[in-house]
């Protein structure tokens, strides 16, 4: 496995969960993105993938799974997500780089990546590397930061931002943050071997004005009547897109979870530090948290 990565996105140390969460008034945006969820999650499933986790705010909403590995870059977003789900065998912590995923080829039936995707500068390798751990015909579920949605056209045609809302090329509106073209997106997904299913358009009343003067239970209800446009016409600032994996592809051995994300080995054993036998990296196990990350272990 090559050594060189796109940039990463850290969230170490960050009170995002309490700050944006918790205290931030996005109560709106929470309640949609969990009625979207609901819409496009499997009735049930064995090992479900959560890529940026954080502090595990959508975990308990993949309740239909046997077990749920929660991957963050950031350890601290980790510690605080066992804090909030407490101690059980149904949960993997693992911090580990999106680009460098340490585990088996074909290991998840089901994978999402929700808010996770804007802070790729790399997508297409991202989504190949989720397509590398699915189990054939497995459910993949991705949240991405639209750029063509309707406030952005509408300031474009205003000529109050110079970027083009309609350009297939991302733009990155501040450091490690990124909006996508939807169709841009569909062909990364293409590209990594996923058949799109279904699109949803969410938060459609993202709008400060709105949150502030209407009534919490009527944006959210008014949400949900929109969402199913996002099959035909992406205009909101969130989208959500179901695909399935390739059917073609070989399944996880039944014991077998991790990989050596340096040179791609199969690592033996759980709960400790593991040791690979090819290259000698050993990668730590602390406090119910697996270490993967490249940049803290070398």
């Amino acid at each position: 496995m090559s050594e060189n990565t796109p940039p990463i996105c850290n969230y170490e140390g960050s009170d995002y969960q309490q700050s944006f969460w918790d205290e931030g008034g996005r109560s709106y945006e929470d309640a949609v993105e969990a009625i979207a969820l609901k819409r496009l999650l499997p009735s049930c499933g064995d090992f479900m993938l959560e890529l940026g986790a954080g502090a595990g705010r959508n975990t308990l909403r993949y309740e239909n799974y046997d077990r749920i590995a929660l991957l963050d870059y950031s350890r601290s977003q980790l510690v605080q997500a066992r804090e909030r789900l407490g101690e059980s065998d149904r949960f993997l912590f693992i911090a580990a780089d999106v680009y460098r995923l340490p585990f088996v080829p074909g290991l998840f039936d089901g994978a999402t990546m929700i808010r996770t995707l804007h802070h790729m500068a790399d997508p297409e390798l991202a989504l190949a590397q989720v397509a590398r751990v699915m189990s054939p015909d497995g459910t993949f579920i991705l949240e991405f930061a639209n750029k063509r949605n309707l406030k952005a056209i509408l300031r474009y045609l205003f000529r109050r931002q110079d970027w083009s809302p309609y350009a297939l090329e991302p733009v990155e509106f501040t450091a490690l943050n990124f909006d996508f073209h939807p169709r841009a997106v569909r062909q990364y997904l293409r590209a990594a071997g996923f058949t799109i299913e279904k699109q949803l358009s969410v938060s459609h009343f993202r709008v400060g004005f709105l949150k502030r003067h209407l009534p919490l239970e009527f944006l959210v209800k008014m949400d949900a009547l929109l969402q199913w446009t996002g099959q035909y016409a992406q205009l909101s600032p969130s989208i959500f897109t179901r695909c399935r994996a390739a059917i073609s592809g070989d399944p996880a051995g039944q014991d077998d979870i991790f990989i050596c994300p340096k040179c791609g080995t199969a690592l033996e054993g759980i709960s400790h530090d593991l040791n690979c036998k090819k290259c000698g990296a050993t990668w730590g196990f602390k406090e119910g948290i697996y270490d993967f990350r490249m940049n803290e272990n070398s």
